[in-house]
């Protein structure tokens, strides 16, 4: 039988009723700011959804930094979408057509969002998703434009994006008194400015930023700095320090 135009309509409007995510109704999203614990690259959140509620995690990130997204959910149609700063609704990762797990090297400083929705078929039906979303952003292979340049002769270590790798001092924990062995990989910029990424033996990951010589941890407010002997001591609340030769962050 040949379809009628009435009957070819009808069927468009059902495809776009299963394959339209609910997260299109602006009045129906919230927004959350994504918390992360001191100096910690990755967050865990347990959360749920109801028909066509809709969520809005933000997370603020430098370009040439990696986002990393992952979606576990009791419900099929529930996705996430990843939209990158500025956006309203253009993303750059859709999840009802590419699945449940992003990760992606960002290309502007800004604040993203992760967008979680229920497909609107679901949300008719008032369906509930309960989902644990985790997101990480790590630091990119890629040199921060906000570094500068580093001198022409200091010479990257051979297959690896740094300047410098080796090992300093840390101590993991306040109880602890001994001095561990952390490794580190150095990406310099001018004199003073350097990003240095650090691993304990028992697997935390820190990046330390230094600008004009000054020590920060992005996303990280309690931090204690000291210098003594061409040398930072870099402490977190829990006792958790590095300590961090001037040889590092300027070379030499």
């Amino acid at each position: 039988m040949m379809s009628t135009p009435l009957a070819r309509r009808a069927l468009i409007a059902l495809l776009l009723a299963v394959a339209v995510p609910a997260a299109l109704s602006a009045d129906a999203i919230e927004s959350r700011p994504i918390v992360f614990a001191e100096g910690a690259p990755m967050a865990t959140i347990k959360d749920s959804i109801r028909g066509d509620q809709t969520i809005d995690y933000t997370v603020q990130a430098r370009a040439g930094q990696r986002l990393s997204i992952s979606l576990r959910t009791s419900n099929g149609a529930n996705y996430f979408n990843v939209l990158p700063p500025g956006s309203a609704d253009v993303a750059i990762f859709i999840g009802s057509t590419s699945g449940n797990d992003w990760s992606g090297s960002l290309e502007a400083d800004g604040l993203y969002t992760v967008r979680v929705y229920l497909m609107r078929s679901a949300a008719r039906r008032h369906e509930t998703a309960h989902y644990t979303l985790t997101v990480t952003v790590a630091a990119g292979t890629s040199k921060p434009a906000y570094l500068g340049s580093a001198p022409a002769e200091d010479a990257k270590v051979k297959g690896t994006p740094y300047h410098a790798t080796g090992q300093v001092p840390c101590f993991l924990g306040s109880s602890s008194s001994k001095a561990l062995q952390c490794d580190f990989g150095v990406i310099r910029g001018k004199p003073g400015n350097a990003e240095v990424h650090l691993k304990s033996p028992d697997g935390t990951e820190r990046v330390v930023t230094f600008i004009d010589g000054k020590a920060t941890i992005p996303g990280s407010s309690r931090l204690k700095v000291s210098a003594a002997n061409n040398t930072w001591s870099i402490e977190f609340d829990d006792g958790e320090r590095y300590r961090i030769p001037e040889a590092v962050v300027f070379g030499g």
